[in-house]
Order: structure tokens, then sequence, then C-alpha cells
């Protein structure tokens, strides 16, 4: 289990690769890379800023990572998530859940992914290239897939 919240981007490749070297009990392996989009609302954006609480951030994504490995019999995962000002077509978030069989990795993956977009303490504004800003509210979308791994 591995959890890093950073500024800096990561490489997909890199990152997968880190994560199954060595590895023989790996079967299959569900990777999901998030990323800025261009517009929001009907709105072209410039960019997108993250915040973040450091600390209660990374104990709470910790606690969500070690609930997915009650859960299901993961042989791994990792949560990089980054937060600054980030623009359209940068990475956001990265989760990979390793298990022996396919259907464990996907059903983590998207329990850690469905965490992060409705729970995680993470604050995000959206940059207009008008320059108008505002702060992303959690959809109720996400919070009813959130709500089918209670």
């Amino acid at each position: 289990m591995v959890v890093r919240v950073q500024t800096a981007d990561f490489d997909v490749g890199a990152e997968l690769t880190a994560f199954t070297a060595g590895r023989t009990d790996i079967g299959a392996v569900v990777t999901f890379t998030g990323l800025v989009r261009g517009e929001a609302n009907g709105r072209e954006l410039r960019c997108m800023t993250l915040e973040h609480y450091p600390g209660m951030t990374e104990a709470e994504l910790q606690r969500i990572d070690a609930e997915a490995h009650r859960r299901w019999p993961l042989q791994s995962s990792l949560i990089v998530h980054r937060i600054g000002t980030l623009h359209p077509g940068d990475n956001i978030v990265l989760v990979m859940a390793a298990s022996p069989h396919r259907l464990v990795a996907f059903e983590a993956a998207a329990f850690l992914m469905d965490y992060l977009k409705s729970k995680a303490p993470f604050w995000k504004k959206e940059v207009a290239v008008d320059g108008t800003g505002s702060w992303v509210d959690a959809r109720d979308s996400d919070a009813d897939a959130l709500g089918r791994w209670s």
C-alpha cells in the first residue's frame, strides 16, 4: 500500500513498472489515471487548483486504502494524488490495484476512485479562460457511486 500526495507530475508507465517489479503473485493490475479536462459546465478552463490539509489528507487516503485491502484480497495498491495548480491535460490522480484475479482489481480500483471523487479531503477550484473561478462541489452522481460500497 502506497499513498502519495504531491505537486510533481507522475509517469504512469514508470509507476506501473515499479509497482510490478519482481512480483509474480500478481495476475491483474487495474490502473486509473485522472486528467484535468479542458472544460467544465460549458466553460473553457485555464487551470484547476487543488488544495488539501497536509497530514490529514494522507492519513485519510491511507485509511481508505487499508479498507480496500480489508474488502478484497489485494496484493498491492497505489494512490498518487496531485495538488497545486494544474492545467488541461495534466495528470491529477493515479490509482493502481493488483490482485491474483482481474475482478478483484477492477472492484478495488473502482472503490478507491469512488471514494476519492466523493469523500477525499481535497478542495478544487476551476478557473476559466476568462479569469472567473469557482469551487467544485461534490456531485450527486459521485455520492451515488460511493453508496454502492456501503
